[in-house]
């Protein structure tokens, strides 16, 4: 499907309007292009809701209408405009929840640095000790690979990623994952099981890997080094 740029955007991601909740429309789906067309737009729906975007389903198919019959209603500057118009509100909208995400995070390491049992380290890194080992073997380089289990939430609670819940160790070169977890693992033994704080600027700051962590989270991971790899 051919999509056409407009001022930094696709035409898919032009939320016109909000949809109104009027009844759905019955449509008879009985030839193959009844069902390919409904295919396209059902496809185009599920970009929409991906998206979350809300938009005028009316709008959306008066244009098609339109442009199948060579017609316009709307100049291309306006459209223009428009798009552009929506674009500043949402990057707006944007900033003050990652502004507001950024507060929140340094607000609760603030009040947990005060806990008793929690260790604070320079960068920021917070930590307590779960369970400890029998305090033997080395601690771990950067260089080299670890085998841990581990369980990361959002400050409230909320679970992003989780080894034990899949209950399959991750095995990974601790020079390559984030700061805050090189940093933490260097200091702990095989056996140990600890409980991580970590600021969002040595967690994943504002670039976030997934939609489950919002830009610029502090986040909690329990973590257990299973074993050590030298490299």
């Amino acid at each position: 499907m051919k999509i056409i740029k407009l001022a930094g955007m696709s035409v898919l991601g032009l939320a016109l309007a909000a949809c109104n909740g009027e009844q759905e429309k019955q449509v008879k789906l009985e030839s193959d292009m009844d069902k390919v067309s409904y295919g396209m737009g059902l496809n185009i729906g599920k970009n929409f809701k991906q998206q979350e975007l809300t938009m005028n389903v009316d709008a959306i198919a008066a244009g098609m209408r339109d442009a199948l019959a060579d017609k316009q209603q709307l100049d291309d500057e306006i459209i223009k405009a428009a798009a552009e118009s929506i674009r500043d509100r949402e990057m707006e909208k944007r900033k003050a929840l990652v502004d507001e995400q950024a507060k929140e995070g340094i607000n609760f390491l603030v009040e947990n640095a005060k806990r008793e049992g929690i260790t604070s380290t320079e960068s920021g890194l917070q930590y307590e000790v779960i369970t400890q080992g029998n305090g033997e073997g080395e601690n771990p380089l950067a260089t080299d690979v670890v085998s841990v289990h581990y369980h990361g939430t959002l400050i409230d609670g909320t679970v992003f990623d989780s080894s034990v819940e899949r209950k399959q160790p991750a095995e990974f070169p601790l020079n390559a994952v984030i700061k805050g977890w090189t940093e933490a693992l260097q200091l702990m033994k095989v056996g140990d099981k600890w409980k991580l704080y970590l600021p969002s600027d040595i967690a994943y700051g504002a670039r976030s890997p997934s939609p489950k962590i919002p830009a610029n989270s502090a986040l909690i991971f329990e973590v257990e080094l299973l074993e050590i790899k030298k490299s």
